[in-house]
């Protein structure tokens, strides 16, 4: 029996009729080595359910309600668990080409979770050119963070076209408690939480500066340093937060997506990284910066002050993937798409990152936790779903855009004994965090990249795709001319 923590529950919250808090990817695979040479349904669903107790909740347990909305939700293990009624098999129509693909998987990705049954879906996409197949995976944010989700993966790839021994499965079912038992912990939960709130409140407001969006409000950043006081690590940068500039993407997102896939070669990123210093993260930022930079310009959007990246950070610590509940919280950076020339403009990504990771290593990035708690259960939904609302309304920008770098395995991977040729994020926006999603994958020596958008702000994010590819070759003159190679 597991509950939702508060931070789980914020993203139940914060689904509207525009915005959903589901994540998900799509993998190309070749079937050619499946039995029969095709992946189907029947096959796929086989294995989930012989591999499903290695990833519970993500792939068999449901939502139990809480009666009056008094506590946040329970997970319990569906009674009912049928595979077959989250797979799904489409096929697209000649000739199959990605940008059709992509617009399918934009439209799925438009589609709420059914929150009746565990809060997972699949789509087996078929008609691909070159007898690919594609693998829309969905699941709730609810119920995984990005650690779990490469958990559930480990749970249902191999290393190998044949599938490995795996153990049976001896858990007991996880049932949820009676009706009795969730009222009385949500009335005692109810009494204490004026002092957990209290508490979060004063174990959150040394670092209030850490907030998007709190940042730019005048005085808080004086205000973090003076409860901070002599708390405060020596060498933390206090550089004054800046606010999100106005760009074609933050504006109110409607229904709709838009989606893009891409990749780049990981060894011409560890080449950049090797000529210009940094890490792998840095110089996919400043890829990110230049793309962004030439997709605003074009349009004569271009801001002449930085853009506001927040980047996921996971808190889970090495070897609790078991932990419960998300363990994530968000680092906010400038992103230098004021810079003109490329050496500056990627010195200023690399220097940026810098303090942003020193100011979230001295605040632990608790404050995600402690925010999403200060409020008791029956009025958090409602307040949350306001907030976000009620955001573009007074034009509140606490960021630009979501970029994320998720680090995956140097080696091939199959799915039923189809061999996994890619896997390209897709993950979530907002009217708070932006009308763009930017999300890197590295996996078997190239970098993944996913870009999914409100379509009526981004019609065609594959643009920024290329303007990506034409930042590596950008880069890559640098670094060469860095290690004399020119």
């Amino acid at each position: 029996m597991s509950q939702l923590t508060t931070v789980d529950a914020t993203f139940l919250h914060a689904e509207t009729g525009t915005t959903h808090a589901h994540i998900a990817g799509l993998g190309i695979v070749d079937a050619g080595t499946c039995p029969g040479g095709r992946l189907t349904v029947p096959l796929v669903a086989e294995l989930v359910r012989s591999r499903a107790h290695l990833a519970a909740r993500p792939l068999r347990q449901r939502l139990v309600q809480v009666p009056l909305g008094l506590d946040h939700p329970y997970w319990e293990d569906d009674p009912d668990f049928a595979p077959e009624r989250h797979i799904t098999e489409i096929g697209l129509p000649a000739p199959g080409t990605d940008r059709q693909l992509a617009d399918i998987v934009a439209m799925l990705h438009e589609q709420p979770l059914d929150r009746t049954r565990p809060l997972w879906e699949m789509v087996l996409i078929q008609g691909l050119l070159g007898g690919r197949t594609a693998v829309y995976v969905k699941v709730h944010h609810a119920a995984i963070d990005g650690v779990m989700a490469a958990e559930t993966l480990a749970a249902l790839l191999d290393l190998s076209p044949e599938p490995r021994d795996l153990p049976a499965d001896e858990t007991a079912p996880a049932r949820a408690p009676g009706m009795a038992g969730m009222l009385g912990t949500g009335l005692l939960k109810a009494a204490l939480h004026p002092v957990r709130s209290a508490l979060s409140v004063a174990r959150t407001a040394p670092y209030l500066d850490e907030i998007p969006g709190l940042a730019a409000v005048p005085g808080v950043g004086l205000m973090s340093s003076a409860v901070q006081g002599a708390l405060r690590r020596p060498g933390l940068p206090r550089t004054p937060r800046k606010s999100a500039p106005p760009t074609p993407f933050n504006r109110p997102i409607g229904r709709r997506r838009s989606v893009a896939c891409g990749e780049l070669p990981l060894d011409e990123i560890k080449q950049i990284r090797r000529g210009l210093g940094g890490s792998v993260n840095d110089v996919v930022m400043a890829l990110c910066a230049t793309a962004l930079r030439k997709w605003l310009d074009k349009r004569g959007d271009l801001p002449d002050r930085p853009l506001v990246a927040a980047v996921p950070v996971s808190l889970r610590r090495r070897g609790a993937a078991a932990e419960p509940g998300n363990q994530v919280s968000i680092m906010t950076t400038a992103l230098a798409t004021h810079v003109p020339d490329p050496a500056d403009r990627y010195t200023a990504v690399r220097q940026d990152m810098d303090v942003a990771k020193r100011r979230f290593v001295g605040s632990s990035g608790n404050w995600v936790r402690e925010m999403s708690g200060i409020l008791p259960a029956p009025i958090a939904g409602a307040a949350t779903r306001f907030a976000l609302q009620a955001a573009p309304a007074i034009s509140l920008r606490p960021v630009n855009l979501l970029i994320s770098n998720v680090p995956g395995p140097q080696f091939p991977l199959y799915l039923c004994g189809a061999k996994v040729l890619g896997y390209y994020p897709i993950s979530v926006i907002s009217d708070v965090s932006g009308g763009l999603n930017i999300t890197v994958f590295s996996y078997d020596g190239r970098v993944d990249v996913g870009i999914v958008a409100c379509r009526d702000l981004v019609p065609d994010p594959s643009e920024i795709v290329d303007h990506l590819v034409d930042a590596l070759d950008e880069l890559k003159g640098l670094s060469r001319e860095a290690l004399g190679e020119e």
